[in-house]
């Protein structure tokens, strides 16, 4: 299961969102599939999704194709999301893994 936040919901679904930048232990292989939820305990999943591609990257290295894949339009914008969701300051020399998946439907 991924975790994300309501507001990535629908980038998502309409397949404008397909990657993810995630702190902490690797947790995902290319080739499976996992459910997409916004809440651990609650509901049925929205989506679920394949993992295509999984990397180690800094955080600083995101470049504008990648901030619209987050499903964003701007860096700034991107910025702004991360430091909310995280609650931790954008730091350009933080490695995170960047996870790319697709939508799988049915």
């Amino acid at each position: 299961m991924i975790l994300f936040k309501p507001e990535h919901v629908q980038p998502i679904l309409e397949g404008r969102k397909t990657q993810t930048r995630r702190l902490g232990k690797k947790r995902w292989n290319v080739g499976q599939i996992h459910q997409c939820k916004t809440r651990l305990f609650d509901g049925e999943p929205f989506a679920r999704v394949r993992i295509t591609s999984v990397r180690r990257e800094r955080l600083g290295d995101i470049g504008p194709e990648d901030v619209a894949r987050e499903g964003y339009g701007t860096r700034k914008g991107y910025e702004n999301a991360w430091e909310r969701i995280y609650g931790v300051p954008w730091d350009d020399n933080l490695e995170v893994w960047v996870v790319d998946f697709e939508l799988v439907v049915g």
